[in-house]
């Protein structure tokens, strides 16, 4: 099979919020979900440095259909970064001083409150700032998402809706983990629907598979998307006779090929659509073996919010993906 370049997320255990410190009793998290507190003086944030950190993290957030930026951010200027700010969820601080003499970019966690990303840049210069902003930008974006991932995933296990899982499992052989308020709606003897729908924001999830080529293709973005294709039209209808979902091609759906922990997968993202009617949104796919290489498993999850800003729910979504596990021998 050819060998893919696989971008690591795996490799954020060391750099992503990652530090080892001994545990101390630490005050909870404030701020909103998807927001990123930034200390920096004022001078460099309306500069060069400023507008590098927004290039980074707040241009617009892939495949939504109205404008929203990946994360929401807010400047703090050191002399104002007291006890107030210091327990925000994710905070990116940047030190600019001539004095200093080890730059580089920390990746911390836990710090003022729990789970905490913390993320130093540390400069001589503005330019080396803008540097290193950009020449680690992949790394700190990555790291901030897994942080918000995370923190949906330890909410989803506390809360978890306990029936759902064996029940996808029983048909794939493993499942993401889904908080309460999710339901099985649909099941086969290849495919799951998982559903949180409320009045005017829908949440859901699939989790199917095929047959697998073991080849190189199985994880090509064209036989990804045909295979989409066909097992949404024969699983998931729309309203009216003649409609079903499918893959949006007004804005063609992208691929990469993403390690994380022990998995490798292809990840898809694009826009979903009603075939002969008006709906559509947002979905990510994660394209992966089974463990015999037999098959080929997806997860996937859509959003559907007509009404809303969609960029946190589909974060939070999305965020399921990545706590799939398999079926433990026994279970």
């Amino acid at each position: 099979m050819k060998k893919f370049a696989f971008f690591a997320v795996a490799l954020l255990a060391l750099v992503s919020c990652g530090n080892k410190s001994t545990k101390k009793l630490l005050p909870s998290i404030s701020g909103k979900a998807g927001e990123i507190l930034v200390v920096m003086d004022k001078t460099p944030w309306e500069g060069e440095p400023g507008n590098a950190v927004r290039e980074l993290l707040a241009s617009d957030c892939p495949y939504l259909a109205t404008r929203e930026p990946l994360y929401s951010l807010v400047n703090v200027v050191p002399s104002n970064f007291v006890n107030l700010f210091q327990v925000h969820r994710n905070l990116v601080i940047y030190e600019i001083d001539p004095l200093i003499q080890q730059e580089g970019v920390q990746y911390l966690n836990d710090i003022w409150a729990r789970p905490q990303c913390v993320i130093k840049v540390s400069a001589a210069t503005d330019e080396r700032a803008v540097e290193l902003t950009r020449e680690n930008g992949e790394i700190i974006s990555e790291a901030i998402e897994q942080a918000e991932r995370n923190r949906v995933i330890a909410n989803t296990l506390l809360y978890e809706e306990g029936t759902i899982f064996p029940q996808v499992a029983e048909v794939i052989g493993g499942s993401p983990h889904f908080p309460s308020g999710y339901k099985l709606k649909k099941k086969t003897a290849d495919f799951t629907w998982i559903a949180d729908e409320k009045q005017f924001v829908y949440q859901d999830v699939f989790v199917y598979k095929y047959p697998a080529a073991r080849d190189e293709s199985d994880f090509a973005l064209e036989n990804i998307i045909a295979h989409r294709n066909r097992v949404l039209q024969a699983n998931v209808p729309g309203m009216f006779e003649n409609t079903y979902m499918t893959t949006g091609e007004f804005l063609p759906p992208t691929l990469r090929f993403v390690k994380y922990k022990d998995f490798n997968f292809a990840e898809v993202r694009g826009f979903w659509e009603v075939f002969n009617d008006y709906m559509g949104g947002p979905f990510v796919s994660h394209s992966f073996y089974s463990p015999d290489g037999g098959e080929v498993v997806v997860a996937e999850a859509f959003v559907y919010a007509p009404k809303y800003d969609k960029r946190q729910y589909l974060r939070q979504v999305e965020s399921l993906l990545y706590s799939f596990e398999w079926k433990a021998a026994g279970q």
